[in-house]
This record gives C-alpha cells, structure tokens and sequence, in this order.
C-alpha cells in the first residue's frame, strides 16, 4: 500500500506539480459550504465520516513510498473540520508523515490548524488557508460551520510567526457575492500584513444543487448569479463561466495582489500565464532534487 498520487479531474486545468493526496475524512465536510464541489463524489456525501484506520494505515504507505513528494491534507474534504478536534485522525497521519520526513501541503479554512504547529515546524510546510471573504455575514451564509473570517486570519498569524510558510486561498470568487475589488483588496492588504507568501483564487465551479443553496441562502443575488452563468458550460461534472468572464476576473483581481507585493495564481482557470507561481503552494517546500525537477 502506497500513497496515491494525485490527478486533477480536468486535464489541462491543472499545472501544479506531482503530489500525493490524503484525504482523513468521507462524507460532507462538517463546515457544509454550500459551493462544495466534492459532494459530486459519492464518497464525500452524507454525514462526515472518520478514517479511524487511517492513522495506522498510513504508517505501511509511508513506509512503502520511496518518492517523498508533497502530501496534500486534503483536496475534498477539511482535515481540521470540527470532528477533528477530538478525533485526532489528521494529526496521527502527520505525526507519520513528518517521521518519514515528507513535505506537507495543508489546505483548510479551520483555526483548529494551529493545534499542530509543533509537528509542522518539523517538516518543509505549507498552509494553504481559506478565506473567502472578509465580511462575517457572508462567510456565515455561504459557509455556515466553518470558522469566522477573523478565526482564520488570526490563524494565519500564528502560523506566520511560527516560521512556517502560509498561502490564503480566496475561493471560490463567486460572482456578485466576493468580487468586488474594494472588499477584495481589504482582504488582501489584510493577508499582506501577516507575512502571508501568496493568495490564490479560483471561480466557484457549481456542481448540482448549487443554484438552489444559493436562492435559499443569497435570494437577493441569486437571479444575477444564474445570469452570469446562463452561457456556461459542464465540465467534467462542473459548470465553467465561459473563458471571456473567467478572464475578466482574473485580470480585474490579480493586479490588486501583485500591488501588495504577493506572488499569485489562479487555480483551474485555463490561464497559466497569469500566475506567477504554482497554485498549491509547492513552490515553498521544494526540498529535493524531485521537486525542482518540477518547479521553476
């Protein structure tokens, strides 16, 4: 048993280099965002599940995985969603990998991240915290169990101060919701003072039943909402604003992160050559010879 790399479900939208994914929960995520894009999956629906075999498993697959690619913690579900503060499955999976000495890429929007400080000081980490807006009430509708806005970037200077590499993650940007660049750049002033390295944003990719968690939850926008995604089009199970609003997007907030001296990316837009780094993070735990192979 080994650890499986991972792959991105649309080929050509994803430009980061080779990593491992780890995933220590099934079922819904217990912060039930309403643009989770994972309950497409049949494994990630349902009330949250604990891997409670998973922190011994994970001692066999380290032990077996020679290429000490980054482990992503985790791509479909939080690893620091509320279950996790008494479970403890996620920090018995890293307590292994960091024994094994593999560099660690954590994407979360849980304050509960900096209960294992201690064991990412020991490793080549990266935080990845998500922020989607600053503004409580909203993050309170669309992201109802999830740490408030403030939790989370004061999370992000505790990590910052421990000498551990952090990214902010404003995603999904949803159209009417937490696009405008005034709210926008306030957020990102605010990451900027941190010491945060990066922000990276991503349009919100509906998966079935989307639309309708949004006129019960953002009635007032919902109708602009469906407009802006009336000529969209499904990919691989995920509705895609056309190339041209996608673009626009990108274009009208990636100059206010450059402004703050902040490196950027746009996570499975199309547009590479945007970015100026990779999206996940890996740029800042490049500790072998394999990862440079990968990273410019």
């Amino acid at each position: 048993m080994q650890l499986s790399r991972f792959k991105s479900p649309i080929k050509g939208f994803c430009t980061c280099p080779p990593k491992y994914n780890l995933n220590t929960y099934f079922g819904r995520c217990g912060h039930e965002c309403i643009y989770c894009y994972a309950t497409k999956f049949p494994t990630f629906n349902g009330p949250p599940v604990p891997r409670t075999a998973l922190a011994e498993q994970i001692k066999v697959m380290a032990k077996n995985t020679k290429l000490k690619l980054p482990v992503m913690i985790s791509d479909c579900t939080d690893p620091y969603q509320p279950l996790e503060k008494a479970r403890q499955i996620t920090r018995k999976c890293i307590q292994t990998l960091v024994e094994h000495r593999f560099p660690l890429l954590i994407v979360t929007k849980s304050d509960l991240v900096t209960r294992d400080i201690d064991l990412f000081k020991k490793t080549s980490t990266v935080i990845s915290m998500t922020v989607t807006t600053i503004r409580e009430d909203i993050a309170k509708q669309i992201e109802p169990n999830a740490p408030a806005p403030e939790e989370r970037i004061k999370a992000l200077e505790k990590i910052v101060a421990a000498g551990i590499s952090a990214t902010a993650r404003i995603d999904p940007i949803i159209p009417y919701v937490n696009d405008d660049p005034t709210e926008f750049e306030t957020l990102v002033s605010t990451i900027a003072g941190i010491g945060v390295r990066q922000v990276t944003i991503s349009t919100v990719k509906p998966v079935r039943g989307f639309f309708t968690k949004i006129k019960q939850v953002l009635p007032g926008k919902y109708e602009r909402i469906v407009k802006a995604y009336e000529d969209a089009e499904w990919l691989m199970g995920y509705k895609y604003l056309v190339a041209e609003k996608r673009k626009i997007i990108v274009n009208k907030l990636k100059p206010i992160v450059l402004k703050h001296g902040l490196e950027f990316a746009a996570c499975r837009e199309g547009f590479p050559e945007l970015n100026t780094t990779t999206c996940d993070g890996t740029t800042y735990c490049q500790t072998t010879a394999t990862l440079t192979k990968y990273i410019k």
